[in-house]
């Protein structure tokens, strides 16, 4: 596989939580055929249809990410929505193969193995996989989902799914006590005590778990790009609603990422407004998206 790009930039602090960006943005970015110099597109698959409660409002959050990959300019993007709970899968059968790169803001009931096997090739083989805040929730019991996300949070997941991991004296080490994975910190319910594999797993950034808010005190893992076969995952913990997804901070990573995972290049710049430890950086017109954008800001629970 080629080399995992920096995609990221500065440190800033985002709620009661530290990102710390553990690297600096490319010396030299290796150029790729897309729109801007006259190349193809780069075809996006955002597959989303569920979420394990309306905390999660996927049927907004998609269309935000879908604006923020075409603002890009680089991106085809098609939004592909599956059954809900109680729905027939049977006939749900995305061609996976049509796309570099799948974005997945799914956090639903299992799938079956017709759906299961295609998507694990599909990876394995080369496919791009951009994981979106609580689709690391999904899938607890599906073992190859689990090792192309590294590290997920909720419905069950406990020790036996797999160390928490966190960052220390510069490397990730595992921490094998029992718990159960899963908690979130104030402004992009910032996740923390995942556990998963850790398999191929590469952390960009991490957030600094408060103690005082029943954290662990470590700097926990925030954005991680991993391998799955030949394939490239870019998984990001933020964006819990559309306030979340305007940060500029996460619509520049979310760019770059899900262009690594398709690509295995980046060639977008990191912006002159991209947030710092002192500064905030939103975009309006994103957060306007949002139906109660005028009503203020609003914070549902988990």
């Amino acid at each position: 596989m080629e080399p995992v790009p920096q995609i990221l930039g500065r440190q800033r602090r985002y709620g009661m939580a530290k990102l710390v960006f553990l690297l600096m943005m490319l010396v030299t970015i290796m150029p790729l055929a897309n729109p801007a110099l006259g190349g193809p597109p780069i075809r996006v698959m955002i597959l989303d249809g569920q979420s394990a409660g309306p905390y999660h409002d996927w049927q907004h959050i998609t269309p935000v990410l879908k604006r923020e990959l075409e603002i890009a300019g680089l991106f085809q993007v098609d939004v592909v929505t599956a059954p809900p709970s109680n729905g027939d899968f049977n006939q749900f059968n995305p061609d996976f193969n049509k796309y570099q790169a799948i974005v997945l803001n799914y956090d639903g009931a299992d799938w079956p193995t017709d759906l299961k096997t295609p998507f694990e090739n599909y990876v394995k083989n080369g496919g791009g996989l951009v994981i979106v805040h609580a689709a690391d929730n999904a899938f607890p019991r599906w073992r190859a989902f689990n090792e192309m996300i590294g590290i997920g949070g909720w419905r069950g997941r406990n020790e036996t799914s797999g160390s928490m991991w966190y960052y220390s004296n510069g490397k990730v080490v595992p921490d094998y006590s029992p718990g159960f994975a899963g908690w979130m910190h104030a402004g992009d319910e910032l996740y923390a005590t995942l556990r998963g594999p850790g398999k191929n797993m590469m952390v960009l950034a991490t957030a600094y778990s408060e103690p005082g808010n029943r954290g662990t005190g470590h700097e926990e893992p925030i954005l991680i790009t991993l391998a799955y076969g030949q394939g490239r995952i870019f998984h990001t913990t933020m964006g819990h609603d559309i306030a979340a997804l305007s940060c500029v901070g996460f619509i520049t990573t979310f760019q770059r990422g899900a262009e690594w995972a398709a690509s295995g290049k980046v060639t977008q710049k990191v912006p002159a407004t991209f947030p710092s430890a002192e500064t905030v950086s939103l975009r309006i017109d994103i957060a306007a998206m949002d139906p109660r954008f005028h009503e203020g800001p609003q914070r549902p629970g988990h």
